[in-house]
């Protein structure tokens, strides 16, 4: 039975916030001495290992084989492998501020994607008129009014590769919620392993084993890895389990801030004038697409 969120759910709503939000930084920072593969494949192997280590601890195992793997395995492809390599490339050259608010967007991705495969689900007006809004918001911070600068500057495609991450965990969001019911650190375990397993070959096959890897980048990569990736699940399970998804999704509002936060304050990052009101423009369509009954979506 779903309890009325405790003081507790909320410590733990915004440390999920600060961590998630910390997380774009922390690629920022590995990136400085490994590739965008060798970034996602570091923290989903390393992350895999800590989170099935605990869970086996607690007695729990990974489920038997049959159809609940192709969820755990879509999953595993498109909110672990998938969307960290997009996102660790495109940091390569856009600011991690970027690639925090561009999260902002998961929730609008999933409102056509829920109406089409989820039964039961609906798009009531407020939610067509939340997805035109946020979807003005992304146009814009994307920057598709000026394609030619965009082009010139080679911003486009990795400012396209963080929107497309969202786009991957939206996907994996309906995926998780069209899966049977089993243990939930079971299942993410098994989606971490997943993402680790085909993140792990790729690195090594287009950037090898990485001859120096600095102390910060190490440093990062090792946050990474506990952090948002390990623990995060491990706080994410407890807050649903107490709270429900419902209370969950509000960490979809406090990501974009914190990456901005870390972003300017500690990379120094420059962001354009429009980006403020791009970000507006996405968390006011949240914010109307949200009004209602709202989904549980993870960030990065």
């Amino acid at each position: 039975m779903i309890q009325t969120p405790t003081l507790k759910n909320w410590i733990f709503l915004i440390t999920l916030g600060i961590i998630w939000g910390a997380s774009f930084m922390a690629v920022d920072l590995a990136l400085t001495s490994l590739g965008p593969l060798s970034v996602a494949a570091g923290r989903l192997t390393f992350g895999a290992i800590a989170l099935y280590v605990l869970m086996r601890s607690r007695g729990a195992r990974l489920p038997p084989l049959g159809r609940v793997w192709i969820y755990i395995i879509g999953m595993g492809i498109f909110t672990n492998a998938l969307p960290f390599s997009l996102l660790s490339w495109g940091q390569q050259s856009v600011p991690s501020a970027f690639a925090g608010v561009s999260m902002a967007v998961v929730p609008l991705f999933t409102l056509p994607l829920a109406f089409l495969f989820v039964p039961g689900e609906t798009l009531p007006p407020r939610k067509i008129i939340g997805f035109i809004v946020g979807f003005g918001g992304m146009l814009l911070l994307i920057g598709i009014a000026d394609i030619q600068a965009a082009l010139s500057t080679g911003t486009l495609l990795p400012k396209l590769a963080c929107v497309a991450a969202a786009a991957c965990y939206a996907v994996g969001s309906i995926l998780t919620r069209l899966s049977p019911k089993i243990p939930q650190m079971s299942f993410s375990a098994g989606g971490l392993l997943v993402g680790a397993c085909i993140s792990f070959p790729l690195a090594l096959a287009f950037e090898g084993i990485p001859n120096q890897i600095t102390v910060t980048a190490a440093g990062a990569l090792a946050f990474l890895a506990l952090f948002p990736t390990a623990l995060a699940t491990l706080l994410l399970v407890q807050v649903i389990q107490s709270a429900g998804p419902t209370f969950m999704v509000q960490v979809n509002y406090q990501v974009p801030v914190w990456s901005l936060i870390f972003g300017v304050t500690f990379l120094s990052e420059t962001l354009p004038p429009n980006f403020l009101i791009a970000f507006g423009l996405i968390l006011a369509g949240l914010l109307i697409s949200q009004s209602g009954r709202r989904n549980f979506n993870r960030p990065a």
